[in-house]
């Protein structure tokens, strides 16, 4: 009978113990990595462009970090060098977020009756006045020369143009423009020596003062936009722009790609030699020796749209004086600056 009785007690011992066994082994069942990856929350997808130059330069790190898959949101990235081509992809709809000429985001705001909006101003003046000469030292110093400089009707001219004015200098009169070579035309005939002044925007500041040493900056075109505005006046030439319809289903999407493209800048500008090679890798620049001279002179910068606005206003109706097609017809109004 007492054996009896201890073989049941061991008979229990032996049940409870493959109970527990098996209890313990479904617990670990319930957290294996296998499991847990169910629980991760997908990454949301952005689709942004951005054109080759400075304005696709702020970029780079960003690009090269989703390419390792350490960015925060699933980015498609599009560079392009052509601004009409960028346009429509933005008009149709099939690139959320991009980095553009400062004038054209406001064209497509007015084009799409406010479905894009500006977020941020990511590039300041790239303009330079090179010259192959000792001689201009100030814009009056300009009386009676000829500057040459690229794209009639475009943002370079009118911006110069109304720094002249304002320096009681009459354009075509007081100074004349000559239009006829294009930029990368003009930057190789500069270093040639066959004319003498030339604005040009980065790159081709720097291309063209890498063939020639002769080539100095005479005048920084940013520079001489803020001493005529107010000290706040920056002249803005590129931004981050966005389809009002994604900002307003992907705020916290959107806050983090700003976030994150915020650390892409700062990278650039304090990691010249990497970030020179980046931006040769992904062909925003022909190679890495131009663009670590001219990420210093391309002011690439961060600056949300609402504390740009003032003098984003002030540039824009700069432009519109001059030709209100150049801004799309109108002034922006509220909607079209995008508030965090």
């Amino acid at each position: 009978m007492i054996m009896k009785k201890g073989f049941k007690k061991i008979f229990a011992l032996l049940v409870s113990m493959l109970l527990l066994t098996t209890f313990v082994a479904c617990s670990k069942e319930t957290v294996t990595p296998e499991d847990t990856t169910a629980e991760v929350v997908e990454k949301v997808s952005m689709n942004v462009a951005a054109l080759n130059g400075p304005t696709g330069m702020g970029m780079v790190k960003l690009i090269e970090d989703n390419e390792a898959g350490t960015t925060a949101l699933d980015y498609e990235f599009t560079l392009m060098s052509s601004p009409d081509e960028l346009a429509g992809k933005i008009i149709s709809g099939e690139i959320d977020v991009a980095a553009v000429p400062t004038n054209l985001a406001l064209v497509l705001y007015n084009r799409t009756e406010g479905n894009v909006q500006l977020v941020a101003v990511n590039t300041l003046g790239v303009l330079y006045l090179l010259e192959n000469g000792e001689s201009i030292n100030s814009v009056q110093d300009l009386e009676g020369k000829t500057v040459n400089i690229s794209g009639k009707g475009a943002t370079p001219d009118f911006a110069f143009q109304y720094i002249l004015k304002e320096n009681q200098l009459e354009p075509n009169k007081d100074v004349i423009l000559d239009f006829t070579l294009q930029h990368a035309d003009l930057a190789a005939a500069l270093a040639a020596g066959d004319v003498d002044i030339a604005l040009l925007p980065q790159p081709h500041v720097t291309t063209a003062m890498m063939k020639n040493e002769n080539i100095r900056i005479a005048l920084d075109i940013t520079e001489e936009w803020t001493n005529i505005m107010d000290e706040q006046g920056q002249l803005a030439m590129g931004a981050i722009i966005v389809q009002k319809d994604f900002a307003e289903n992907n705020k916290e999407a959107l806050d983090s790609f700003l976030e994150e493209y915020s650390q892409s800048v700062n990278y650039v500008n304090q990691q010249l030699d990497d970030a020179a090679e980046l931006i040769a890798k992904y062909g925003i620049l022909p190679n890495a020796a131009v663009a670590k001279k001219a990420i210093p002179y391309s002011n690439i910068v961060y600056i949300d749209a609402q504390e740009a606005k003032p003098f984003l206003e002030d540039f824009y109706e700069v432009l519109f004086s001059f030709e209100p097609k150049s801004i799309g017809g109108k002034l922006g109004d509220e909607g079209f600056y995008y508030k965090k």
